[in-house]
This record gives C-alpha cells, structure tokens and sequence, in this order.
C-alpha cells in the first residue's frame, strides 16, 4: 500500500499528481528570486518571447485538462482490479523495468515527431512554431505548445509508453511525475549548482535552451525525460 491509497485511487493519482507536480515545481522556479548569476539570458532578453505569460498559463493548463481525460480512459480501460477494487502490483524491479522502457518508448516517440515537426516546413508554421514562441524558455512554458502538438507529441506519447511498458496506473505515477520535472526543469532557464539533472543528463536545461534560440531549432531534439542522454 502507498501512502496516497488511503486517499485517492491509483487511477486518480495518476491523472491528477503530474497536473499538480507541474505547477508545484513550475511555481517553484518562477517564485525564485532573479539568481542572475546563474541565469541563461538576462532578464532583458526575455523580452525575445513573443506571447505574455497569460496566455502561456491558459495554452499549458488546456494541455493538461486534454491529458487528464486521456489518463483517465487509459487507466479506466486497461484497470486489472478485481471485484474488490485492488491491482496486484508487481515486483519493484519489473516496475523499474517498465519505467525504463517507457522512458525510451516516450524517447523514441518524441524524438521523431518532434524532429518532423522541425523538416515539416507546414507543421513548424502552423503548429510547433508555437511552442518556439519563448525563445527564452520559462518553467511555466515547459508544456506551452499548440493543442494538437500537445495531444500527438505528449499525450499520444505518454499513452504508448503506458500501454508498450505494460505498468500499472501506481507505477505510471511515478513515470508521468518524473517526465513532468524533467520536462520543467529543462525549461527553466537557469543553471543551478548540484541540480542533478545536469549532472546525469546531458540533455539537460542549457542544452534545450540552445534548441529554442533561433539559430538552434534545428538541433537538439531530444525529448525532456530521455535516457538516451544520461551520462554513463
């Protein structure tokens, strides 16, 4: 049993958990005070973006309401609860297993759509050019992207990685979290001291920073929970 059992279904919390971790560490970062000196662009430059924050707030939070009612179906759908409502779950090493293969999966997935999107001369327009909109990203920006984009790149993605890695709606709470500060932290814009994601990954904050300025978006498109960019 986890902690959250007592509370809510497993199916709830993983609907819901990555929505909330999201913000949590999306505030986090925007409440931080300027820490200029670890900054990627000064805060003159941010005046590059070309949508205000506003709008960024309603474009993530539409994002998150379409994957909230996708999550729901999907674990809804494949529940193996008996008639008491409760999912064996298994071994803490095959759930490790699954979150490793879905990492890749989702890798893989976002990888290539998210590259076509850039050689698509009429996806970049009308589509992925939306989320390039915060040449200087913002943690808040991290999942700002046209709505169709967010359904096909994350959404879709998220599902595959769910269904291909066979895990349960317990362990795709802890997948879907991680993917979330991932995806947060590599948007935030700011090179901490002993931030572990930049330790372990090289796909990391300044490294997706190079990709939305405009002589970078056509390199570095890895996706934000990848394994394929950890350091071994």
């Amino acid at each position: 049993m986890v902690f959250w059992e007592v509370y809510v279904s497993d199916e709830a919390m993983g609907t819901f958990a990555p929505i909330v971790v999201y913000w949590l560490y999306a505030g986090f970062y925007q409440l931080l005070p300027p820490l200029d000196k670890y900054r990627l662009h000064t805060r003159k430059e941010e005046e590059k973006n070309l949508v205000p924050l506003p709008k960024v707030v309603k474009g993530v939070l539409l994002q998150q309401l379409v994957q909230a009612i996708v999550a729901h179906a999907l674990f809804w759908l494949t529940s193996t609860a008996d008639a008491s409502g409760i999912t064996i779950q298994p071994s803490i090493t095959i759930q490790i297993v699954q979150i490793i293969i879905a990492m890749f999966v989702m890798d893989t997935w976002q990888y290539f759509v998210h590259r076509y999107m850039h050689q698509n001369k009429f996806l970049y327009r009308h589509i992925h050019s939306q989320h390039h909109r915060l040449v200087v990203p913002c943690a808040i920006g991290a999942l700002y992207n046209h709505p169709l984009e967010g359904l096909l790149l994350d959404t879709v993605g998220g599902a595959i990685s769910f269904l291909v890695s066979g895990m349960t709606a317990r362990t795709g709470v802890i997948f879907f979290c991680f993917a979330v500060v991932k995806t947060v932290d590599d948007h935030c814009g700011l090179w901490l001291p002993g931030n572990i994601f930049h330790i372990f990954f090289q796909n990391n904050t300044a490294y997706h920073d190079i990709h939305h300025q405009l002589q970078g978006t056509k390199y570095n498109f890895l996706s934000h929970s990848s394994l394929y960019g950890i350091n071994f």
